[in-house]
């Protein structure tokens, strides 16, 4: 199906969301900008972005824990105030894309539509407004997320008056404006960035990487190769070493029974990839040699003569010599 790429009038509401981020310099709010306006704003992207990583794409889109009806529609509310649509609309989409990941079909390939569609063109189009409830029956029974996906709007409306309760207008416009459009884009880096920039770990159909620096800024959704090759994992950080916030959070909600039967990787899967990372150290130490060996064949017969007497020489002294 052909995208419509043009831009309507229904993304103005989207530009001036980034528009209003500038009036942090204006007197009125610049001047009472606090440490609690910083603080208010750096948590509400952390537990927003929680509602995305762990809500929205680890529960809603593939299932990767359990837990109570109740605590499913705390979920969907915390991702709701991200601004990113409804969690319904959000899982369908996303089911999609990794049914049909960099191929046609597929609604937001950088490979194939370009860094800016996939980014957050694809978002902007009203070709994809309509949540496709034929992805996501099992979600779509509940008639409380129906109606959170249909007026997605109600907790942004909501977080915004609890942040002019609690800091003012200097609130509002840190911990509303600008906490989420940082939530946008390190949540769109995703679909974009990370089909780009990184190194794949595991063999994928797709261009899927993995990348440190958007792990920590997303709370662990940059080790998006790893995602892909075993998406029902609740964890994307598949090592001690990959580090991911949300699963972390997530293993303390199950410490208190608020999520369980988190779903893991098999360890068939941790051998695959640690299997494949040696073999990428072995690839990359030969290519170093080789290079190496170029270098000095380079420098003439000289060369070539040194490297003949270093391989005929005994690797250890003969004693009777």
């Amino acid at each position: 199906m052909e995208k419509q790429r043009s831009i309507p009038l229904s993304a103005i509401p989207f530009f001036m969301i980034h528009a209003a981020c500038f009036l942090v310099f204006l007197p009125g709010i610049w001047g009472t900008t606090t440490t609690k306006t910083i603080i208010l704003a750096i948590a509400l992207f952390v537990i927003r972005k929680f509602g995305i990583t762990g809500g929205y794409h680890r529960y809603f889109s593939h299932r990767s824990y359990k837990t109570s009806r109740f605590f499913q529609f705390v979920l969907a509310w915390l991702g709701g105030s991200a601004a990113q649509k409804g969690a319904l609309w959000w899982a369908a989409h996303h089911r999609h894309h990794h049914k049909h990941s960099d191929q046609p079909e597929d609604i937001h390939s950088p490979a194939r539509d370009g860094i800016w569609w996939s980014h957050v063109g694809w978002v902007l189009s009203p070709q994809y407004n309509v949540t496709q409830y034929d992805q996501i029956k099992d979600m779509a029974k509940f008639p409380e997320l129906r109606w959170l996906n249909d007026y997605h709007l109600v907790p942004i409306f909501v977080m915004g008056g609890l942040c002019y309760l609690i800091d003012g207008w200097a609130g509002v416009v840190w911990g509303t404006f600008v906490s989420t459009v940082v939530l946008y884009h390190t949540t769109f880096a995703i679909n974009s960035f990370c089909h780009i920039l990184g190194r794949k770990r595991f063999p994928t159909t797709d261009d899927s990487k993995n990348s440190l620096i958007l792990a920590l800024v997303t709370l662990g959704e940059g080790w998006h190769n790893n995602h892909h090759f075993f998406q029902g994992s609740v964890n994307q950080g598949f090592y001690w070493w990959q580090i991911d916030i949300t699963y972390y959070m997530l293993r303390a909600l199950s410490w208190v029974g608020l999520v369980w039967d988190l779903k893991k990787p098999p360890q068939r899967v941790l051998a695959l990839g640690r299997q494949k990372n040696i073999t990428d150290a072995m690839v990359e130490r030969f290519t170093a040699a080789s290079d190496k060996l170029g270098k000095t064949l380079a420098k003439g017969p000289e060369a070539v003569t040194a490297i003949g007497d270093m391989v005929m020489r005994p690797t250890s002294p003969d004693p009777t010599a």
